[in-house]
């Protein structure tokens, strides 16, 4: 007879692959004792009076009435200010060739556009200006512009 064509390595790595083969087999089998009851009761979560997520439902007996009419969905309004329309801001750019620039808000500090045909008079970078707050395609449109003297 002749040498067996296994040699010891082979014989190693067929014996690692049958042991991997039977631990995935144990483990599968643990898995399938160890698995819980996925019914909906299990599913279920409560809310307590505190706001803390429970297994356990309320008691019928605690039960508050609510008045619908008494929450409050969004955040409330402050008091609402008289905002001044005339508002007054420096040109920190304006290109005369192409009719457009910005205006800096002194209050807010807002960069507002405003184009040539808004404007009552001519105005340069730099200018102190007068103006008004109207709403455009693109944001706030600056109208009524004048130099402030």
């Amino acid at each position: 007879m002749g040498r067996s064509q296994e040699s010891f390595n082979k014989k190693e790595v067929r014996n690692k692959k049958e042991k991997k083969r039977k631990d995935k087999e144990k483990k599968r089998q643990a898995r399938k004792e160890n698995t819980k009851s996925n019914s909906l009761d299990d599913m279920i979560a409560y809310v307590d009076e505190h706001g803390n997520i429970t297994d356990t439902p309320p008691d019928p007996d605690q039960k508050e009435e609510v008045n619908a009419e008494d929450i409050q969905v969004s955040v409330p309004r402050g008091p609402l200010e008289e905002i001044d329309p005339i508002r007054k801001g420096t040109v920190t750019y304006f290109n005369s060739s192409k009719g457009f620039g910005f205006i800096t808000d002194q209050e807010t500090r807002e960069s507002v556009f405003v184009h040539i045909n808004n404007t009552l008079e001519d105005i340069r970078e730099g200018n102190l200006v007068s103006f008004e707050v109207e709403k455009g395609q693109k944001g706030p449109v600056a109208v009524k512009v004048q130099v402030v003297r």
